[in-house]
């Protein structure tokens, strides 16, 4: 495959989002629409303890029984000026101009906030690297080794343990929610699309879409193929026949989503011959999108439109 040119600084920068560490703001997130509350008293068990932030929107609980979003990296949704580059989703202000335009049936987004230096092995889907080469395996061992670094201890499957059967249980005592699958959708980019994909792959009776953005097809280094492969051999052979999970993916063509198109092509393939049409599969491009959250936010309708639109 072809690499797309990119300059060193703007992989650098698609590598952090996608990767390296997102540090957690100390300060409270504020929004403009709606309003937010923290959690509390949240058992997190086999997982690091992070901030949980849930957004209700303007009315709350009138509309009830209000779907339910799930969405990863938690602190960079609401509120750019406790981010670590400044940008964020605009999720208040998008879901709430759906929501009163009734284009979406009323929700409340869960905010998890990711574990910092172990965003990257929460984030990356843990049954796929069982599925790796033995010799891909131990190429990357003796190249982490030779640069010094430790090899990963994947914990996805934990934190989806966590979101399943801690944290929805508690979400939907405290919050006037709509508890069936097909109300509850998990949401994320980059690293936070493939956890999204995973969680509902692995968790198909709890969450009944998941809208993947930018997804980091590649699990890492995007010049390095093996994680990659091992995650479409997983998607493969996890997939649910069409009519369990609604899936949606994007991309945009600049920066780090430059690699992507290849990849995204590959698991549309699998999606395609699994049987998955436009009832409940969509994947869109974005020509000239950029990897980060000002690009994510400007087209964040399109998914919040699938997952919930009338």
């Amino acid at each position: 495959m072809r690499m797309p040119r990119t300059s060193n600084q703007q992989l650098r920068t698609g590598l952090l989002i996608a990767c390296a560490l997102l540090a957690m703001p100390a300060a409270a997130t504020s929004v403009s629409r709606g309003s937010i509350e923290r959690l509390a008293n949240i058992a997190f068990n086999d997982i690091p303890e992070r901030p949980i932030d849930v957004w209700l929107p303007e009315g709350y609980p009138k509309a009830a029984p209000y779907a339910v979003l799930y969405m990863h990296d938690g602190q960079m949704l609401f509120d750019a000026s406790v981010t670590w580059n400044k940008q964020e989703w605009r999720v208040d202000e998008v879901a709430g101009a759906l929501i009163d335009s009734g284009e979406v049936r009323p929700f409340i987004v869960v905010a998890v906030h990711n574990a910092g230096e172990r965003r990257g092995e929460e984030y990356f889907p843990q049954k796929a690297d069982s599925l790796m080469a033995k010799a891909d395996r131990q190429r990357l061992t003796q190249m982490a080794r030779a640069a010094g670094a430790p090899m990963p201890k994947f914990a996805a499957d934990a934190y989806v343990r966590f979101l399943a059967d801690t944290l929805k249980p508690a979400i939907d005592r405290r919050y006037a929610t709509d508890r069936s699958r097909a109300a509850t959708a998990l949401m994320g980019s980059s690293m936070g699309g493939l956890i999204s994909m995973y969680g509902a792959l692995e968790r198909p009776d709890v969450f009944g879409a998941a809208a993947c953005v930018s997804t980091h097809w590649p699990g890492g280094d995007p010049n390095e193929r093996a994680p990659g492969e091992a995650i479409l051999r997983y998607l493969q052979k996890q997939l649910p026949s069409p009519g369990n999970v609604r899936w949606y993916f994007d991309f945009g063509t600049a920066t780090l989503d430059a690699f992507y198109p290849p990849w995204q092509a590959r698991a549309d393939a699998i999606l395609q011959r699994a049987g998955y049409s436009n009832a409940n599969w969509v994947t869109q491009r974005f020509e000239g999108a950029e990897h980060n959250e000002v690009a994510w936010g400007k087209r964040l309708d399109v998914p919040l439109r699938f997952l919930f639109g009338h």
